[in-house]
């Protein structure tokens, strides 16, 4: 054209026109402007490695996709020296606290702090004792005798019985009170008593003078009052609780990116005996039930000294809903449990009070995976929710490895999965939001029209492109971050331009993109009635597992003082900032156990903190993966969170015996482990061994090119059978469907290792318990520590190097027994963990000179066999070994599946219940097996 062309247009992009010769690749891209390079870095593509790719690669492992110049098929010749020595002081903090909790004998318990009130004068004498207990009562009539027995009949049993009931109740205690403290014995009961002219009576909510100095006042429920056999005055309180007296202390409620409100306390099951002259005086508490509307909790509490809408359990660290029978039509709680015979069963909950999930009646549910690894905890979750009747989807998943994301989205293609930072994702989140909002889809019925050549035509411009200029033919997909890397995040949509295809698409601004409102709005509403993006309000389960790597014992730098201002711990942030945007119905968050450990547990307090404010009930607990049927033992923590108008899930019961392997629970949350009663008949399965995974696979050399690959042999073993089940058969949705596939073994590779480390490998006696130390020229001295033969030769390699290396006498002082350690088919092992290298790690196959495999691994962990992963095999390790055993994971989704189902809450506070007989796979007939007639190597599915 010879004119130049206007520059308003509505639907076109103006580009150069794509030249091959002379694209400029190192050309920066400019943002938001009308003209713009055309694909810049997009073309000479080939299928082999272009010029640039060794700095593409850097690029990459900067990002985080953790990309090593490197084969990543193939062992480094050396381990790394800061990674032997961390591996090394894990070792030794790992044997001082074992040697710390034998000293101390096996600690089960943590036994609560008795909370024992003062007296107004110290140091009184007996007969003043008994003068001032008939005061508080004078002008008071006692209960009658036969009502009082049969309401609190442990108070009157005879001095010398036995009877059980007569001791405290057996809870688990938060200080070390004595165990078998005797429960006050009664001569007769009061509803009332007078403390300094003013009467107090049987429910009253009162203040009490605390024992410590400097403690503030203590709060409680008046449940007894009564004269004790020494005529003494006591009453019995049931306790509240402010936030700064449960598991979250006072040091996490000061953080400042949450807050509590001060006049919000919790009820507890926990009650103390004291003396009536500790009571201070009355405190106005009233209950704030959870689905009033705002306004009117507000006028509610408005009204109040303190309000609670929550119960606290030291068990399990749980803020959950006050069972229904504990409140009354005028949003105080009942005296029911002052009394074991004033319960009306028959009594309906208030309306207001009732606790009822909108979706009760939801078939299905949605789950947004974050920090997603390759999948393994939303699979699981899937796989159990049915189980107790609930479809469970992965509809979102985010993380930064590109392999993992790829491997979820080959295993979950309907999935919407995003490769990005979290915080990124939940900058992109507002922003979605935001254009719902501006462009109204909430009430679009129909996609807008994409043309406008109408229009155009109307006001004079129907001219054809010039050269050089392109037209936006369609937005497909968005992004918050900077993919152009111009040091500039901002909100951008990647691009399809008109007769080009997508491997043109480019990534532009949002400013830039001003000129295209109807490309714009076409993809919002598109995007919207696809759900390409959760919106708050939108979600039913968010899970993942926020990395914190400020408390590994691999971070030589860690902040003891305040954890989270160590950025390697920032994501916990980003996950409960997101948690507080999008407000899903439940959150189950999963963690190394470490953050219940590390500086006295802050991050796991933090984390609870973060979901109370944001008025969730949570229930924190520990799972051993060994439990639920993997020859692993793998302790993880488990944090769930559920809104008040919803049913808090709980903790599934184990299954199988476990054989430890030297973790431990954390002194400060020892009531968190989910394990059996020690006083109940367990009926669990036998411990599952390494023979039980994965003595069925294919043997394969240290060098395993394909990574396909046939059987060869029938499945040995239950859990064999069961993890070569197709998809349909484990209940597994996640591809539709879609009809099952033949069977066949995907990731059997191991890691290649080098030529020195495989002649080690290869003297490696195949027998239990061989290491290191097997080899030629080393013994053991009086210390137990390795130490070379001096009356054999050192050995060497055909290469020359040392048969056995420096670092492996080294290693935890010659100690350990870890380095080129082989496996045995009756051992289970203690984590599976992301690397492969032999250099500080028993990881040798039994009976095969090379490593464990990918798929051992998995196998390890639970994945099923169909479950394909991507990338390099290191990348394969790495996704493996950062997973939730995917068994675990499916008890919690069974756990999930009954909460939601469930609707209302039905009062049942126990924080445990038993599995379904149907978690427990029976043999399967539709597995990956030899028919009758087939050749080795040949495997058929059967239909």
């Amino acid at each position: 054209m010879s004119s130049p062309v206007p520059e308003r247009r509505r639907s076109t992009r103006r580009r150069p026109k794509l030249s091959y010769a002379d694209a400029d690749h190192d050309a920066e891209p400019k943002r938001g402007g009308k003209r713009r390079r055309s694909a810049a870095g997009t073309r000479n593509r080939k299928s082999g490695p272009a010029k640039g790719e060794p700095k593409r690669r850097r690029r990459l492992a900067e990002e985080g996709d953790a990309i090593d110049d490197d084969d990543d098929d193939m062992c480094a010749s050396e381990p790394d020296a800061d990674e032997m020595q961390m591996a090394e002081e894990e070792e030794e903090a790992a044997a001082l606290e074992a040697a710390e909790r034998a000293k101390a004998g096996t600690l089960r318990t943590i036994r609560r702090k008795r909370r024992v009130a003062t007296r107004p004068v110290s140091k009184q004498k007996e007969e003043e004792d008994a003068s001032e207990a008939e005061d508080h009562f004078v002008g008071i009539d006692p209960i009658p005798d036969d009502e009082a027995r049969r309401r609190w009949p442990e108070r009157y049993k005879p001095k010398d019985s036995d009877h059980p009931q007569l001791t405290t109740n057996k809870r688990k205690k938060r200080s070390n009170a004595p165990e078998e403290e005797k429960e006050k014995r009664a001569r007769c009961h009061y509803r009332s008593a007078i403390v300094e002219g003013v009467n107090f009576d049987l429910g009253d909510d009162v203040y009490i003078r605390p024992a410590g100095d400097g403690e503030d006042d203590y709060i409680g429920r008046i449940t007894e009052i009564f004269q004790e056999i020494e005529r003494g005055s006591y009453f019995c309180c049931r306790w509240f609780y402010r936030v700064a007296d449960t598991v979250i202390t006072s040091n996490v409620w000061n953080v400042p990116d949450h807050e509590h409100d001060h006049k919000r306390v919790f009820l507890s099951e926990e009650k103390d005996d004291n003396l009536v002259g500790s009571i201070i005086s009355k405190v106005n508490i009233t209950y704030v039930g959870p689905n009033l509307t705002q306004p009117e909790k507000a006028e509610l509490i408005s009204k109040c000294d303190l309000y609670y809408d929550m119960a606290y359990s030291v068990a399990y660290s749980t803020f959950a809903n006050v069972p229904p029978e504990n409140v009354d039509p005028t949003g105080s709680e009942t005296t029911s449990d002052i009394s074991c015979d004033n319960v009306d069963s028959s009594k309906e909950k208030p309306v207001a009070d009732l606790v009822v999930s909108p979706d009760a009646q939801m078939e299905t549910a949605t789950l947004l995976d974050l920090y997603s690894g390759c999948g393994a905890m939303s699979t699981g979750l899937c796989m159990g929710a049915p189980l107790s009747g609930l479809k469970l989807t992965t509809k979102w998943a985010v993380d930064m490895n590109k392999y993992a994301c790829d491997s979820l989205k080959h295993n979950h293609p309907r999935a919407q999965v995003r490769n990005e930072k979290a915080e990124n994702f939940l900058k992109l989140l507002q922003e979605w939001d935001r254009l719902c909002k501006e462009y109204d889809v909430h009430n679009s019925t129909s996609l807008p029209r994409t043309s406008n050549d109408d229009e155009d035509d109307e006001n004079g411009v129907n001219e054809s492109l010039s050269e050089g200029t392109f037209e936006v033919e369609k937005l497909v997909d968005i992004c918050y971050g900077d993919p152009n890397k111009t040091k500039i995040d901002g909100l951008c949509f990647k691009v399809r331009w008109k007769t080009y295809d997508s491997s043109h698409d480019t990534w532009e601004p949002l400013d830039g993109l001003r000129d295209s409102p109807e490309a714009i709005k076409e993809f919002v509403e598109s995007g919207y009635r696809e759900s390409i993006l959760p919106l708050p309000g939108h979600v039913d389960v968010i899970c993942g597992g926020p990395p914190c790597q400020g408390i590994s014992g691999f971070n030589r730098h860690r902040k003891h003082e305040d954890p989270l201002a160590d950025e390697k711990n920032k994501q916990l942030l980003v996950f409960m900032d997101i948690v507080n945007y999008l407000r899903p119905k439940y959150v189950l968050m999963e963690n190394v156990v470490d953050i219940l450990k590390f500086a006295k547990g802050f991050l796991g307090r933090y984390a609870l903190s973060r979901l109370v404010a944001m008025r969730y009930q949570a229930r924190l607990g520990m799972m051993v993966a060994g439990r639920y049927g993997l020859p692993q033992f793998r302790m993880r923590a488990f944090l769930w969170g559920a809104l008040p108008s919803v049913v808090l899930p709980k903790f599934p019961l184990p299954t199988h015996d476990a054989i430890n392997r030297g973790q431990h629970e954390p002194t400060e949350f020892t009531q968190c482990l989910v394990a059996c009663d020690e006083n109940e008949s367990k009926d669990l399965e036998n411990a599952l061994c390494l023979r039980d995974a994965i003595d069925d696979l294919p043997k394969v050399e240290n060098h395993q090119p394909e990574d396909i690959m046939a059987y060869k042999s029938g499945p040995k073993t239950d859990l064999q059978r069961y993890l070569r089940l197709n998809r349909n058969d484990m209940r597994d949705d996640s591809i539709g469907d879609a009809p099952p596939k033949e069977c066949q073994l995907f990731d059997h590779q191991p890691l290649q290792l080098n030529k020195d480390d495989y002649e080690r490998v290869k003297q490696i006696p195949q027998k239990k318990g061989a290491n290191f130390r097997d080899l030629k020229g080393v013994r053991v001295g009086k210390n137990k520590s390795v130490e070379f033969d001096p009356n054999i030769p050192r050995q060497y390699l055909s290469p020359g190097k040392p048969l056995v290396p420096n670092y492996a006498m080294k290693f935890c002082k010659g100690k350990s027994l870890k380095p080129f350690g082989r496996l045995w088919w009756d051992e289970t092992v203690s984590t599976v963990v992301t690397r492969a290298e032999p250099h500080n790690q028993a990881i040798l196959h039994p009976k095969q000179d090379r490593v464990l495999t990918v798929r051992e691994n998995a196998r390890l962990q639970g994945f099923p066999d169909y479950y394909r992963l991507s990338g390099p095999i290191k990348q394969k390790y790495i996704q493996v070994g950062n997973a939730v055993a995917v068994p675990v994971a499916r008890a919690l989704g069974c756990s999930l599946g009954e909460a939601y189902q469930q609707g209302e809450f039905s009062g049942d506070q126990s924080p445990l219940f038993k599995l379904p007989a149907n978690f427990i796979p029976a043999p399967q007939a539709r597995v990956a097996r030899l028919p009758r007639g087939s050749s080795a190597g040949e495997v058929v599915e059967e239909e």
